[in-house]
């Protein structure tokens, strides 16, 4: 088994930063990829930006340029940084794993606010 737990979320001004980690433990060679996926109130959830295995990288163009997703396999850990936040950023940010043996595993999610 995958378990993910997520941190970093909280209160930021527009245009400020936040760091989102998605840390995994268990069974993660089975990991392929790993997403970040967030959900305003009242619509969809939507996926943000992901990584896989390989290393390539994809993005939702509302926050290209603006947020990075990066891994550190040392410390079994996927970060989504988040810069020039806008209000419209605000939303639960969730991680998500896919991978062998159809695992699809979701966080806990973390709150974020962009306002002022």
């Amino acid at each position: 088994q995958v378990q993910l737990v997520e941190s970093g979320g909280g209160l930021v001004q527009p245009g400020g930063s936040l760091r989102l980690s998605c840390a995994a433990s268990g069974s993660i060679a089975s990991i392929l990829s790993v997403g970040w996926y967030r959900q305003a109130p009242g619509k969809e959830r939507e996926l943000v930006a992901a990584i896989n295995v390989g290393g390539s990288t994809n993005y939702a163009d509302s926050v290209k340029g603006r947020f990075t997703i990066s891994r550190d396999n040392a410390k079994n850990t996927v970060y989504l940084q988040m810069n020039s936040l806008k209000p419209e950023d605000t939303a639960v940010y969730y991680c998500n794993a896919k991978g062998w043996g159809k695992l699809d595993l979701w966080g806990q999610g973390t709150q974020v606010i962009v306002s002022s």
